[in-house]
């Protein structure tokens, strides 16, 4: 996920992203699936795990919620899926070369390859599939991930050819692909494992809205139903060959509108597994009897938006004030007292599991709790132009968010001596269509963890100015030149450890330009009913469906 997302994903980056939340995992149901009921399919029986209803339709490049992310991931695969612990794993592909300066890539796919419905894929269904999504006349969410591809500028016309492919893919036979970027990249191989480079069948684009509502795909389960607001199911995929084969019978997500109620479902064994502990039991759960615990580190970067245009939050004004902002909120305090020592907090805008996480950026003092200097740069915003109104947090009401989000406009409140209040949507997705749609209004709650494992997921997906305006994960729309000149640079690197040095400049300029509020790292808490086995998280922080088994 480049799976960023409001509200708590991701997206991701996974996004991220993206944008949606990393708690995506809400609760309270309309559903009526019972995790005791037994269900098999050859013997082995289907898994029932927690999510809440999509943003959209289940498009792999229209996809930047962790609620559709999750689907998603399931229903098809990519070229390379990575280990729990980020190591990239060949999928569909067999082979990725760069060559000399990582400006090109020739990609070289596994033979015998198939959608669930005998489709064949090939370099062709790639190359149309990644073009599909990079055209803006097709208007996916995920169409700036493409952006370092050749010929993305030449798409971005809204009303232009819907067709029109990427002139940097050229199919040089059926399982080879050959890439040409617009500039050297030496994450490509990593960024080809997010989300919105899955391969689309030929269907798809007979009507991709319909497509969306029952989808075929390649990855390790085939597509059941969707009951909207109630559940999806998912079986087996006979015809995936890949290195994610299915262990149980099926994957039922179970969809709910609060984490209390899928958290009582999972105690009563109505529910197989929980990905998302509610703050309610965060003290508790891990004595709880009935279920399996579970409490690791994750890759969730959550912080909270000051969109660009925001009154009072633009200029030397808005730089003071957002510094101000930053200094009256006591993380350390939340941490322990509203989130049970369930999360890291912040020093930097990655996470800790991703190769160049910092706890020693220039200016990430600006993170730390110190009352007298938020209100001492509050009055040096007045000065500019005197404050008026409330300061409003928006989040989704169903994301479990509430009380670390009252939480957080309470130390505002006391710090600096404004009104701050929060600002619930009913649901997760009434939140992301106002944060997509730019009519929010207010600050708003983010998680961003990305698709891929790698700093360039977090940095560039969420920052970058060509992903603002609608175009990617930057929902509020910061610009900056100099970061962007940066992350320019970090892209030429060849190696990792190159990259890092300038990923980490460009790190320093978001200290001091604050476009989000840094807050935490969530940690995994998770639970899982006592007849499940093989409860493992993969590099998302969520459970690894297909080795999911029930007794």
């Amino acid at each position: 996920m480049r799976k960023g997302n409001p509200g708590g994903r991701i997206a991701a980056v996974i996004a991220a992203v993206l944008g949606i939340g990393l708690t995506l995992s809400g609760c309270g149901t309309t559903g009526d699936t019972n995790a005791n009921t037994v269900e098999q399919t050859d013997g082995k029986q289907v898994v029932v795990v927690n999510d809440v209803e999509p943003a959209s339709g289940l498009v792999p490049s229209d996809t930047n919620d962790l609620a559709g992310w999750k689907v998603v991931t399931q229903l098809f695969e990519g070229l390379v899926t990575f280990s729990d612990t980020g190591k990239l794993i060949y999928a569909d592909a067999e082979s990725i070369t760069p060559n000399d300066d990582a400006s090109q890539y020739t990609i070289k796919l596994r033979d015998g390859l198939e959608f669930s419905d005998g489709e064949k894929i090939t370099a062709e269904t790639y190359a149309k599939s990644w073009s599909f999504a990079a055209n803006a006349a097709n208007g996916q969410m995920g169409a700036a991930i493409f952006s370092t591809i050749k010929g993305y500028d030449e798409l971005q016309d809204e009303h232009g050819d819907r067709n029109a492919q990427l002139s940097g893919l050229k199919v040089v036979d059926d399982r080879t692909l050959q890439v040409t970027l617009a500039a050297p990249d030496s994450s490509f191989d990593y960024k080809v494992g997010d989300v919105a480079f899955l391969p689309l069948p030929s269907s798809a684009y007979k009507d991709i809205k319909a497509f969306g509502e029952k989808p075929v795909g390649n990855g390790p389960y085939r597509f059941e139903s969707w009951r909207h607001d109630g559940e999806i199911r998912l079986t087996p995929n006979p015809k995936y060959t890949g290195p994610r084969k299915a262990q149980n019978g099926g994957v039922t997500f179970k969809l709910y509108t609060n984490l209390e109620s899928a958290y009582a479902d999972l105690t009563a064994g109505n529910l197989d597994v929980l990905d998302t502990i509610p703050s309610s039991a965060l003290a508790t759960y891990r004595n709880e009897s009935s279920i399996q615990s579970f409490s690791k580190a994750g890759p969730g970067f959550k912080a909270f938006t000051i969109p660009s245009n925001l009154k009072h939050f633009t200029g030397e004004e808005g730089r003071l004030r957002r510094a101000a902002i930053s200094y009256a909120v006591n993380r350390d305090r939340i941490v322990d007292k509203v989130l049970r020592g369930t999360a890291t907090v912040a020093t930097d805008f990655t996470a800790p599991a991703i190769a160049g996480y910092s706890k020693s950026l220039a200016g990430s003092d600006v993170l730390s709790y110190d009352a007298a200097k938020a209100k001492e740069l509050w009055a040096k915003a007045d000065a500019i132009s005197p404050w008026d109104g409330t300061f409003r947090l928006a989040y989704a009401a169903d994301s479990g968010s509430k009380q670390w989000v009252d939480a957080i406009v309470n130390s505002i409140r006391n710090a600096i001596g404004i009104d701050a209040k929060s600002y619930p949507f009913p649901t997760q997705k009434d939140f992301s269509g106002a944060v997509r749609d730019r009519t929010i209004d207010a600050a708003f709650t983010q998680g961003l963890q990305s698709d891929y494992p790698h700093p360039e997921g977090y940095l560039v997906q969420a920052y970058d100015s060509s992903f603002a305006d609608g175009k990617g994960l930057n929902n509020g729309d910061y610009k900056s030149s100099g970061f962007d000149a940066l992350i320019d640079e970090a892209a030429r690197q060849t190696t990792l450890d190159g990259s890092v040095k300038y990923y980490h400049q460009a790190e320093e300029q978001l200290l001091k330009d604050l476009p989000v509020i840094p807050l935490w790292y969530g940690n995994v808490s998770a639970g899982a009913s006592k007849g499940v086995e093989n409860v493992k998280f993969n590099y998302m922080g969520l459970p690894e469906y297909q080795n999911l088994v029930k007794e």
